[in-house]
């Protein structure tokens, strides 16, 4: 049997070399570089993606045609990263270096295409082996040939030996598998393989610029199929996923990209026109366009973010989409300025969170978040809600959303909430939006169907 780190595999001496012309083997490196910011640097999946995204092609030496793969692996392997990492745990006789985790990285795209990816063997392979010259690593090809030639031959007694580690098997970090357990008993099960699967993709129509059957008609001349959602009037989901630079009027402002379960939001504040309304946390302005496409564009609309880069997309947002809104970068746990002197009939509070309910859209949340992280989120959104209320006028409404499956940021905040407020009660969400809460709603992730999302509608008395 193969040693892949024997001397033999992995010299000592190491030479320059040019990047090879193994095919694929440039997208398979890109890939290895994106992982290695996210798992080594804390980067977000997002940003580590963004020069390799339709609007910023120039920036990558990557080919068009490359860019559906290079997601194919950055998700893929995030999304089953621990079952990769026992498998390679058994393979390497010692861990790589710490300067060598990109090929780490590079090992787990490997085996992630030979594990999950019906490409042919010998092809992947060759590739991935070719892509460690691309990292200027050359010395490595003997390493990572040795090792994924022996899972081809070993698979099955490979696969067999981690069926009993939890993490491998359920694709969870161990403490959040944990607190998903104590939340949710009869559903957990559920909503790990939901999460673990790929994201439909959902579509909003500007119902300002085209019906819903109209749009859904464009889709079908363009050979695109899309169901119509039952509970978002405006909604559709496509059958499967493209690029939005493929979807008919995208860059006209007809439609818009937002999931499912996001859609209830807007609905649910109940904004009518001439009203006065905040969008608190509003980048990168989705919820802040569904608002205004629900109220004819006739909302006095304020909308904050502290971050003025996802501030800017949201101003492109709007503009694409032909709406309005005042746009202020602010904190808004600190009230201050222009936004702060006004009173609002309706504030929307998209909190800051986990984002445990969209992992399936963001696989490295499962890696990037750690177990001390809930406590300092929760006293962010603590922040929040008392901020903002006393700008609410009475009889007025806020609405509180989270992206969350842990009741700390969901239910027992809203609890710990009306017992600091006595002018605040809870009012009934009229819909079924997903579980009753002892407050609010909880929409769990589903295979088919939406993220998860937590509503809560509050009421000034």
């Amino acid at each position: 049997m193969a040693n892949p780190t024997s001397t033999s595999a992995h010299p000592r001496r190491r030479h320059q070399a040019p990047p090879t012309a193994e095919p694929g083997a440039a997208v398979r490196a890109a890939a290895a570089r994106v992982l290695t910011q996210v798992l080594e640097q804390g980067r977000s999946l997002t940003a580590a993606l963004a020069p390799h995204g339709e609007d910023a092609s120039a920036k990558t030496q990557l080919p068009a045609r490359d860019l559906p793969l290079l997601r194919e692996l950055c998700f893929g392997v995030l999304r089953s990263l621990p079952r990769l990492d026992a498998l390679s745990d058994c393979l390497l006789q010692r861990p790589l270096k710490a300067r060598d985790q990109d090929l780490r990285c590079l090992l787990r795209i490997g085996l992630y295409q030979l594990d999950a990816l019906a490409l042919p063997e010998h092809a992947a392979v060759a590739a991935t082996v070719g892509a460690s010259a691309n990292l200027d690593k050359p010395w490595a090809r003997g390493l990572l040939n040795a090792t994924l030639r022996r899972f081809v031959r070993e698979r099955a007694e490979l696969c067999a030996s981690i069926e009993q580690d939890e993490a491998a098997r359920t694709l969870f970090p161990p403490w959040l598998l944990a607190r998903l357990q104590t939340a949710w008993p009869e559903h957990w099960q559920q909503l790990i393989a939901a999460s673990n699967e790929r994201a439909p993709m959902f579509l909003r129509v500007n119902r300002l610029r085209i019906a819903q059957d109209a749009y859904r008609e464009q889709l079908h001349t363009a050979g695109i199929d899309a169901s119509p959602l039952a509970d978002c009037p405006d909604g559709l989901q496509l059958h499967a996923p493209m690029p939005v630079s493929q979807l008919p009027g995208y860059r006209d402002g007809l439609v818009s990209v937002q999931d499912a379960g996001a859609q209830h939001a807007a609905a649910l504040l109940g904004a009518e026109p001439g009203q006065r309304v905040l969008d608190a946390c509003a980048a990168p302005g989705n919820k802040t366009a569904h608002l205004q496409e629900l109220a004819g564009n006739q909302l006095k609309l304020w909308a904050l973010d502290h971050d003025s880069s996802r501030l800017q997309s949201l101003a492109t947002n709007l503009a694409r989409l032909k709406l309005h809104a005042e746009i202020h970068q602010a904190d808004a746990t600190q009230p201050r300025g222009d936004w702060a002197e006004q009173d609002y009939d309706r504030i929307l509070l998209d909190a800051p969170c986990s984002g445990t309910g969209v992992i399936r859209r963001h696989p490295d949340i499962k890696w990037l978040r750690r177990d001390q992280d809930i406590a300092a989120l929760a006293d962010t959104q603590a922040r929040l809600l008392d901020a903002l209320w006393p700008l609410i006028r009475p009889r007025g409404e806020m609405l509180y959303v989270t992206c969350s499956l842990l009741p700390e940021e969901n239910t027992q905040q809203i609890a710990a909430f009306l017992a600091r407020h006595p002018d605040a009660r809870e009012a009934r969400i009229p819909v079924d939006l997903g579980l009753e809460c002892q407050y609010g709603r909880q929409r769990l992730p589903s295979a088919h169907g939406s993220d998860g999302f937590f509503f809560a509608r509050l009421v000034k008395e």
